[in-house]
C-alpha cells in the first residue's frame, strides 16, 4: 500500500488548516480521507487566496495532534514536494516517503513540474471530488495519486527505488513562489543573484533541494 498525503497550511512557514490521504492498493486509488484542522497561527491572505479555506471554517475544528492518527498505518507515504508536507506534518510516525517532484524530473527531465501541469501534459486521467477544486488537500491527492500510478506504469520502479531516488538531492529547475515565480533559477542567478543570497539567509525553511540548487547556482 502507498498513502498519498496532502496538506494546506496557513503559510510556507506551516500551521496546517487540511490534511487529507488516499491510498493506493492493486493500481486503484481508494480510502479517501479528509480533515479541516485548527491552526495554531492566523491563516495569511496569501494562503487563504489560494485554498479558499478561511478563518471560520477552522475556528472549531480538532487541532492536528488530535487529528493525524487517522493517518498512521502506511509503510509509504507520498507527496508532490515530500520534504514540505513532511515538514508540516512531523507528527506521522517514522515512515519511508516517495516525492512526486523528484520521480518526475527524474523521469521526464525538461518539462514543468506542478502538480496540475504534470496533470494536464501527461493528461491524466482521474475522477477527482466534485465538491472541490485545484488546492484543496484531497483534490490534489487524487491528482497526485494518478501522477504517482502513470510513473509507476511508465518507470518500472519499485516502492523502494522511489524512496531512494527521493533520497538523492536534486537541482530545482525554476522557482516556485516569490517574485520570480516560474522563472528557471540559473537565470535568476544571473540576473539577482543578490535575490538568491537574500533567500538563502533570510528564509530558515527552504527545502533541501531549493537550497542545494541556489548554492549551485551561486558558486557557478
Amino acid at each position: 500500500m502507498l498513502r498519498i498525503i496532502d496538506t494546506e497550511t496557513c503559510g510556507l512557514q506551516g500551521g496546517v488548516v487540511e490534511v487529507a490521504s488516499v491510498d493506493i492498493v492493486n493500481g486503484k486509488i481508494v480510502n479517501p480521507m479528509s480533515d479541516l484542522v485548527r491552526p495554531d497561527r492566523p491563516i495569511s491572505h496569501q494562503a487563504m487566496a489560494i485554498h479558499k479555506i478561511t478563518e471560520e471554517m477552522v475556528a472549531d475544528k480538532p487541532w492536528i495532534e488530535d487529528i493525524i492518527p487517522r493517518y498512521y498505518g502506511s509503510p509509504y507515504y507520498a507527496a508532490h514536494n515530500a520534504s514540505f508536507d513532511q515538514r508540516m506534518l512531523p507528527e506521522l510516525p517514522d515512515s519511508e516517503w516517495i516525492c512526486t517532484v523528484k520521480l518526475a524530473r527524474r523521469l521526464w527531465p525538461g518539462i514543468k513540474y506542478s502538480n496540475m501541469g504534470l496533470y494536464k501534459s501527461l493528461k491524466l486521467e482521474v475522477e477527482t471530488p466534485a465538491n472541490l477544486h485545484h488546492h484543496r488537500a484531497l483534490f490534489d491527492c487524487y491528482i497526485t495519486a494518478a501522477l504517482l500510478l502513470r510513473i509507476m506504469e511508465e518507470s518500472g520502479w519499485t516502492p523502494d527505488q522511489m524512496v531512494t531516488i527521493t533520497g538523492r538531492p536534486a537541482l530545482v529547475a525554476t522557482m516556485a513562489f516569490g517574485k520570480y515565480r516560474g522563472k528557471p533559477i540559473a537565470e535568476i542567478a544571473q540576473d539577482d543573484p543578490g535575490y538568491l543570497r537574500w533567500m538563502l539567509n533570510n528564509i530558515k525553511e527552504l527545502a533541501p533541494d531549493l537550497r542545494m540548487t541556489l548554492k549551485h547556482y551561486l558558486q557557478s
